[in-house]
């Protein structure tokens, strides 16, 4: 396991759709733990492959239920509306209001290329959004109602 670079919202990467994964090889494997690695590490809650320069539709998440892995995700579903303050592993030290679905399922596959199907509310359905999005080459900032502003973890 490693801790890879997150790339930051200049880099070009995060701009270029990524392509489908055909088969699952140790190498595949070694990518999605080091993503989950690095996503605990930067105190996360889902990274995208983009994210640590590797150009391949693969999501992890983790909203404090346990890690989800997602491979070649598409939402399949969406209902409801929800508002709020969104960051970035990409954009660190930065949030923005964002409007997302309360509500997402998503079909994909898992590490052993079973299909897979999660339902999501809340925190979960904008992880599921916001992550995929990055499989497009779209970025939460694209979205942002208003101005970027500083996150602060400081308590009052």
């Amino acid at each position: 396991m490693a801790i890879r670079v997150i790339r930051t919202e200049e880099d070009p990467v995060l701009r270029k759709i990524s392509k489908p994964v055909k088969e699952v090889t140790p190498k595949i494997i070694t990518l999605i733990n080091d993503m989950l690695d690095t996503m605990y590490e930067a105190m996360g809650v889902g990274l995208a492959a983009p994210q640590v320069g590797i150009l391949k539709r693969i999501v992890v998440i983790d909203v404090g239920e346990g890690p989800i892995v997602l491979i070649n995700p598409e939402i399949l579903e969406t209902s409801g509306e929800q508002t709020g303050d969104e960051g970035c592993l990409s954009v660190p030290g930065m949030a923005g209001q964002v409007t997302r679905p309360n509500y997402v399922k998503v079909k994909a596959m898992d590490e052993d290329m079973n299909e897979v199907i999660y339902e999501g509310t809340e925190l979960l359905a904008r992880a599921f959004c916001h992550e995929i999005d990055h499989l497009d080459g779209k970025m939460y900032t694209d979205l942002v109602e208003g101005e970027l502003h500083r996150t602060s973890y400081e308590e009052d």
